[in-house]
This record gives C-alpha cells, structure tokens and sequence, in this order.
C-alpha cells in the first residue's frame, strides 16, 4: 500500500538511527511492527492480569518430576 505522510524530519533521522533502517520505508516497517508487537504484549499482558495463571505445582515440584 503506498501512503503518503508529513513527519517531522528529526523524528524519522531519530527512528531511521534506533532502528538502523537504510530507508524511510524500511524504517517505518520497523517503527510500525514494533509499536504493534508492543501493543499486542501490553493486550497480553491485561488479559493475565484478569485471569491469572494458577499452577498445579510448585517448582520444587516440578524439578522433582522432571527428575524422575
């Protein structure tokens, strides 16, 4: 999809430095994949929060199976 953008010149030097992008595209890919990574870990992360992990074992335990 081509899109066409108006971005601060010193926010794209700044991403195009962090994420070591040779162009302006490759950049925004990084930016964007990124952004979404941590938006789906933050979505994760209230999920956990609401229905906590509960554990059938200590971890004593578990060593002590995997032992076995």
């Amino acid at each position: 999809m081509k899109v066409t953008a108006i971005i601060d010149e010193n926010v794209i030097k700044d991403a195009m430095k962090y994420s070591k992008a040779s162009t302006i595209t490759e950049t925004l890919k990084v930016a964007l994949n990124e952004y979404i990574r941590i938006q789906k870990l933050k979505d994760l992360n209230e999920l956990v929060k609401k229905n906590p992990i509960d554990f059938e074992y200590t971890a004593e335990e578990i060593r002590n199976l995997n032992r076995q």
